[in-house]
């Protein structure tokens, strides 16, 4: 794996919406810098994602000045959301467990709703340091993260995906693919390795960067979700469910906790530490 590089860095601003690319990202303890720091939540205060409104992948959030995002969808004038000023927190149900957050403003509350035809709030997670440990049962004390699903990072391989769409290829629902990279929503995309050669990594640094391997990225129905039409399909469930099906879950991709901090960029170096 002497020429693995970086080939593509991704961040989330809002939860569910649409990735932006990077060319170059500041890696911070709890995920890269900007990322999943605001999500929607529902009337009972669960964190709305593709997986009930896959539309949302339609939906850009672009970061704006101090902290803050920049709503745009095609039919709606763009907004900004400030970052919240300093106050109360509420509850909020991620994934069955309760992190708090701190509410946006009215008006980003109206144009989320407004795009989506159902009631919403957006929310901002003020403090990552500390709001949300990582799943205790894969973490080391004191790790943290934001609103991603589980953990920090996510990191994929051009050459598993490449795998992935010949199995896809030779399959029921071959005319779906072949699948581009963004179904996976990685943070980091890696090339020059062979085709599930991360089935084995532990540790792992990007440039200067270190990161600890925590577990493989079971997949969800958002995988299915086109990210440029928000048409939901089948694959690659399907195929995975046939490839790669591990203790019940279908696995593409690793998990990422840093090691340390500082800066990645496209074209880093890339080094298994085993």
């Amino acid at each position: 794996m002497g020429n693995a590089v970086l080939r593509s860095i991704h961040v989330h601003p809002a939860k569910a919406f649409r990735g932006l690319s990077l060319r170059r990202a500041e890696v911070e303890p709890w995920g890269l810098a900007g990322d999943r720091r605001w999500a929607l939540i529902d009337d009972g205060g669960k964190v709305v994602t593709q997986r009930e409104q896959p539309r949302l992948a339609c939906a850009v959030a672009e970061p704006a000045l101090g902290g803050g995002i920049r709503l745009s969808a095609s039919g709606h004038p763009p907004l900004t959301a400030p970052v919240p000023r300093p106050g109360e927190t509420m509850p909020v149900n991620l994934f069955g467990r309760k992190v708090e957050a701190v509410l946006a403003s009215d008006a980003a509350h109206r144009w989320c709703s407004a795009y989506l035809g159902m009631p919403v709030r957006l929310v901002h997670l003020d403090d990552p340091a500390t709001r949300r440990p990582v799943d205790p049962d894969y973490a080391l004390p004191g790790e943290t993260v934001s609103l991603a699903d589980g953990y920090p990072l996510l990191v994929t391989t051009l050459s598993s995906l490449d795998a992935l769409n010949a199995a896809l290829a030779e399959g029921r629902h071959a005319e779906e693919g072949p699948l581009p990279m963004n179904r996976f929503r990685p943070n980091v995309v890696i090339e020059g390795t062979e085709a599930w050669d991360e089935d084995g990594w532990t540790r792992i640094s990007i440039g200067a960067v270190g990161f600890r391997v925590a577990r493989p990225s079971g997949r969800c129905v958002v995988t299915t979700v086109d990210q440029e039409t928000a048409v939901r399909g089948r694959e690659p469930l399907y195929t995975l469910a046939r490839l790669r099906r591990r203790d019940g879950r279908l696995l593409f991709g690793q998990n990422l906790v840093p090691l340390t901090t500082g800066t990645i960029q496209v074209g880093d170096p890339v080094r298994v530490h085993l």
